[in-house]
């Protein structure tokens, strides 16, 4: 019996690839830490910075599109969303960072660009805290390296 099974898998390296990094001004203190993540992560993992494209966005609310707007200029290999939504005394969050979270998977179901999302959702700001970097880990570190193993994938998948 033959037990041999196709497998496709993805490597982490990011040489050569071209990544724009979306990141929201709003919760700067937040997002800057988010951004710094990203960075780091993708020049560990070979990037050249400049590779590496960062654009500045209002809040949460634009990264989608924005992130359409760098998906079919045909500038990047893929996107790092990075942005932080704290829970208010209003349901306000709950639709910012749900239609920022709907609007950037339909911008990369649609482009094919991979996008790495990273925009918080959270209820305080400790928590936004522990997630950039503390004892949540980062969160935008994760998204960059979900968007550089993503895009590899999809290279891997097209060259058969």
């Amino acid at each position: 019996m033959d037990t041999h099974v196709n497998e496709i898998d993805a490597n982490l390296n990011a040489a050569g690839l071209r990544f724009a990094l979306l990141v929201s001004r709003f919760n700067d203190f937040i997002t800057s830490r988010l951004l710094a993540g990203a960075q780091d992560t993708l020049l560990r993992h070979g990037a050249a910075r400049d590779q590496l494209t960062i654009i500045h966005v209002p809040g949460a609310w634009e990264l989608p599109l924005v992130a359409k707007t760098a998906a079919t200029s045909g500038r990047f290999d893929a996107i790092v969303a990075l942005g932080c939504v704290i829970r208010g005394q209003t349901t306000h969050h709950i639709h910012v960072g749900g239609e920022a979270a709907k609007g950037l998977a339909q911008v990369a179901l649609d482009s094919n660009v991979p996008i790495g999302f990273g925009v918080l959702t959270v209820d305080t700001l400790e928590q936004a805290i522990e997630r950039a970097g503390t004892k949540a880990g980062n969160k935008g570190a994760e998204a960059a390296l979900g968007a550089l193993e993503t895009v590899n994938l999809i290279n891997a998948l097209k060259a058969g």
